[in-house]
């Protein structure tokens, strides 16, 4: 069976590392092609992801980069048709909620290539959220959807997507994090030492709903000053938010906060496997947290992941400054309380989808 994986974007990685590694222990039954579109292109986004998740370098990277969502969808269209004409898989599989999952699924169903969909059934119900359209999207023109979670299961169902296509097989990023966990709690006492790190909350900030509005993202960074005199604050500032702060004038030069450069995913992983409290607008540290049992505070409207709320750690919280203070300040002395982690995160997901998948032929 040829199978070809795509990769866009950092939480792709996580994602496709495990399944990668799974299918290559049956060389006689699949032959794998791995592409990068590109869509995250900054070596800290990127390269240093493929190095620490032992995933092989890119036999195509189709280099897109960053652009308006029409730009980046078409971009990433023209160039991976080629791709998929001459190399003819059996099955593409795409990952996600990003760009490039939405504009390669749209490729393969106009040649008539097969779709897998990892992580599919995920939904915010907020059609404003561009991830949003591509996760509806591709579910509609897959042909096999893979579910991390019970409630993204009954969401495809409810959309009347044919039972014998969805199969749940639990959450495929957190067969990454259990496999290197070990290898990433190494490195922590490096960073305490590095940072002076006693107790310290983690923050992460990148969608555009946060970012690209100056006023939005100084109610962040008032939020983040006011609580650094109590703990304290580190925040690996993604490329986008960094250019953003850059660009409406946002003086971080004298705060306490610690803003940082991204870490790579194990660095990034032992500092949240510690952490008193994380702070984001990230999906995947939304079910980090959860499995970790680390408290979380989601600053966004609504979540496409609820099970983190109903069974984790995660809470919404408005982004208002005095809302993110009051919410930290809540979390903080409330402790963490009773969770649970999900059914079927428990490191084998990949195993399942891979077994899924002998069973197609």
């Amino acid at each position: 069976m040829k199978v070809l994986h795509v990769v866009g974007a950092r939480p792709n990685f996580m994602k496709a590392a495990p399944i990668m590694r799974e299918m290559a222990r049956y060389p006689s039954e699949f032959s794998q092609l791995l592409v990068h579109t590109g869509q995250h292109y900054d070596s800290r986004m990127s390269q240093v992801f493929f190095n620490e998740l032992g995933l092989p370098i890119p036999d195509v990277n189709l280099e897109v980069g960053s652009g308006s969502q029409a730009w980046q969808t078409a971009q990433v269209m023209l160039r991976f048709e080629p791709v998929v004409s001459d190399y003819r898989p059996n099955w593409v599989f795409v990952f996600g909620d990003v760009n490039s999952t939405l504009a390669c699924s749209l490729v393969c169903s106009k040649l008539g290539i097969s779709i897998a969909h990892i992580e599919a059934g995920l939904r915010s119900f907020d059609r404003t959220m561009p991830e949003e359209i591509n996760r509806m999207l591709t579910d509609q023109i897959a042909d096999l959807l893979f579910t991390p979670s019970q409630d993204a299961h009954q969401n495809l169902l409810r959309e009347g997507i044919p039972a014998a296509k969805i199969h749940f097989v639990g959450n495929v990023m957190i067969d990454t994090l259990e496999r290197l966990l070990p290898e990433a709690n190494a490195r922590y006492p490096a960073l305490q030492t590095q940072f002076g790190l006693d107790k310290y909350i983690l923050v992460t900030l990148h969608r555009p709903s946060n970012v690209d509005d100056p006023e939005t993202l100084r109610e962040f960074t008032t939020a983040l000053q006011e609580i650094s005199s109590d703990i304290l604050v580190l925040f690996p500032v993604h490329p986008r938010t960094m250019q953003r702060i850059s660009e409406f004038g946002l003086d971080t030069s004298k705060s306490s906060v610690k803003y940082l450069q991204p870490f790579g995913y194990l660095d990034f992983l032992a500092l949240q496997s510690h952490a008193t409290l994380v702070l984001t607008d990230s999906g995947g540290v939304q079910e980090e947290t959860t499995y970790l049992n680390i408290p979380c505070l989601t600053a966004r409207e609504n979540t496409e992941r609820p099970i983190t709320i109903s069974l984790g750690t995660n809470r919404l919280v408005k982004r208002k400054s005095t809302a993110i203070v009051q919410a930290i300040h809540d979390r903080l002395s409330e402790g963490i309380g009773q969770h649970q982690i999900p059914l079927l995160w428990d490191g084998r997901s990949a195993q399942r989808i891979i077994g899924v998948m002998q069973k197609v032929g």
